[in-house]
């Protein structure tokens, strides 16, 4: 085997790389054990400006406000914390057409234990689509690619929040 293979791609590797593409400096997250491979190789390249935050909707105020001022950004966040920021989504993002770009690790499918969780997954997507928020589900390595570069870029050409959501059958889930 030559010493210049390459490592086969990973998703988090992928979403990385999208946020390089689109020019996504800013990393706002709440942590995540499933969105950790992605949070560690955000925080170990200096392209990024990588922190945690307490809560997603100061996660989503942050990001907001640096797009506001003309850098970009993500929120990286599971899917139980997303229960909470509805309102914060409906009063800023989506009222002053702002691309705050979310990635949202599923929990609540696929044998999940935890009926909170559940509950928050059947939600989720009929809220985003209340709020007419882009959203799109990444299941497949071969797609992921294209799924997070479309969409972060169409954020950003219609100024209007959007949402990756990493199914298990793509990050391996909560193990």
């Amino acid at each position: 085997m030559s010493s210049t293979a390459e490592a086969a791609p990973t998703w988090h590797g992928i979403l990385r790389q999208a946020f390089k593409d689109q020019d996504v400096r800013l990393v706002t997250y709440v942590p995540d054990n499933v969105l950790r491979p992605l949070i560690d190789g955000c925080h170990a390249d200096p392209f990024f400006t990588t922190f945690s935050c307490t809560r997603e909707e100061e996660a989503v105020g942050i990001v907001t406000g640096a797009c506001m001022a003309g850098m970009r950004g993500v929120v990286l966040m599971q899917t139980s914390g997303f229960a909470t920021l509805p309102n914060a989504l409906a009063s800023l993002p989506v009222a002053f057409q702002v691309p705050v770009v979310m990635v949202v690790s599923e929990r609540g499918t696929m044998g999940e234990f935890n009926p909170g969780q559940a509950i928050v997954c059947r939600t989720m997507r009929p809220i985003l689509d209340s709020m007419g928020i882009e959203h799109h589900t990444m299941t497949r390595l071969d797609e992921a690619a294209f799924v997070a570069d479309r969409t972060i870029r169409q954020a950003f050409a219609t100024r209007w929040p959007a949402c990756l959501i990493i199914s298990p059958l793509l990050s391996g889930g909560r193990k």
